[in-house]
């Protein structure tokens, strides 16, 4: 029998990929090449399955012989490696990200004499209708949880967007761009004190308390699929720090960041110009191990926020800290500065590479905001934080459209300034 080779994603089956795998049976033998998460998460969104998840789904499809891993987009690799006579797939790939796939497994097929088949796309089914679908209906605390790991597993680099309410959080779950032909979007939300503080009006001291800030989690919960990261400013004290942990756990948030400072809690913007104190070494240690001695599962991760830059105590006292916090179980560090050039960030990145053990690095560069994710990825960080910028861009539009209303005595020169309703009340599932 003629060997067929079938490259597959299979996220969502449906009977577009199944009418593939017939015509494919029909032909020869056939071997899927069954894309892992990492391969899939380079062009577009993580699916919501997992490799090992949609290996034994399509196993266990009729006429499928045999299930091998896609590493990547490009199918060259596996075809050299199997040289099958056909390669079958549906002809939607003749434009857009995937065109130069289809040139390459060409190219590649000639080299034996193997040949392209490719089948009518099946109309009627669009994996970015059920995508959505999938959305309205939502997810439960423990995939949304998993998720920020298997993020981490598949990226170069995880991308966070602050989220401050339902409506923020829905922006970030729908938002997305198309750069080189590749989808890019935002991976997770970080729900952050500053933000969560500022929209009620309150300073950023750490005033708000839990209830208050999982009431924003709640209304981004309700709303979104995607990972959150939960900003808990200190933690507070160790006892107490384990019960916020106990129930961010429980809500299906995947990661809290708590920084290592005592006293009132001052925005690290601030530096040394107001007063801020550092707790210790072996205090801060130890908070940490007592949250992760209270987790109930191992996707919730505990990340050290380390302020030594910020407070001017120098890039050894920094490293001292990161392998501290590791040793006591952070599962990620977060290296902050506020200073304007990233030289200090850069240099603690080269310095953790030494270290015997690592974790994720994550950064905040809202003042060193020149610096690129390829910068950063380079540099070894895995997680970058956009930490207030929705709330701050909304802010001067708000003012900007309030002024326009007081100096005309009416809203219609403000109109152009604003969404019209009908397109902000569609943007709400339900709504219409």
């Amino acid at each position: 029998m003629k060997k067929v080779y079938v490259g597959m994603s299979a996220d969502l089956i449906h009977h577009g990929h199944l009418n593939i795998i017939k015509k494919a049976r029909q032909l020869g033998e056939v071997v899927i090449g069954l894309l892992t998460d990492k391969a899939i998460a380079g062009y577009k969104r993580l699916p919501h399955l997992s490799f090992e998840q949609r290996k034994i789904i399509v196993e266990n499809l009729k006429g499928v012989s045999s299930v091998i891993a896609q590493e990547e987009l490009d199918y060259v690799p596996n075809l050299k490696k199997l040289k099958p006579d056909l390669v079958v797939h549906g002809d939607d790939w003749k434009t857009g990200v995937q065109k130069e796939t289809r040139q390459r497994v060409i190219d590649a097929l000639k080299e034996w004499g193997g040949e392209l088949v490719e089948i009518p796309y099946t109309k009627g089914i669009s994996s970015t209708y059920l995508n959505a679908k999938m959305k309205e209906i939502g997810t439960t605390p423990e995939i949304r949880m998993k998720k920020f790991k298997r993020l981490l597993n598949v990226r170069p680099i995880v991308r966070v967007l602050e989220a401050h309410s339902g409506l923020s959080g829905l922006i970030i779950e729908n938002i997305k761009t198309v750069k080189d032909n590749i989808s890019v979007e935002f991976d997770c939300m970080w729900v952050s004190s500053l933000t969560d503080s500022i929209t009620r009006g309150k300073p950023d001291i750490e005033c708000v308390d839990l209830t208050s800030r999982l009431s924003t989690v709640n209304d981004i919960l309700e709303v979104t699929t995607k990972p959150i990261i939960f900003d808990a400013d200190t933690g507070g004290i160790a006892e107490h720090f384990v019960f916020k942990v106990k129930t961010l756990e429980r809500l299906g948030v995947s990661a809290v960041i708590i920084e290592d400072k005592i006293g009132l809690k001052k925005n690290s913007l601030f530096g040394t110009d107001v007063v801020q104190a550092q707790d210790t070494i072996e205090n801060f240690s130890y908070k940490i191990s007592q949250g992760k001695k209270a987790l109930v599962t191992d996707d919730f991760m505990i990340i050290a926020r380390i302020e030594s830059l910020i407070l001017n105590k120098g890039m050894e006292d920094a490293l001292q800290r990161a392998e501290a916090y590791i040793k006591a179980g952070a599962d990620g560090i977060m290296i902050h500065s506020n200073k304007k050039d990233p030289g200090e960030i850069i240099e603690f990145c080269r310095r953790f590479k030494l270290f015997d053990v690592r974790v994720p690095l994550v950064v905040v560069p809202t003042t060193f905001c020149k610096i690129t994710e390829k910068e950063l990825i380079d540099a070894g960080i895995r997680i970058v934080v956009y930490a207030n910028h929705l709330l701050r861009s909304a802010y001067p539009a708000m003012v900007k459209t309030a002024t326009s209303i007081l100096e005309n005595s009416r809203c219609y020169e403000a109109s152009k300034l604003c969404t019209p309703v009908k397109d902000i009340i569609t943007l709400i599932p339900g709504s219409s």
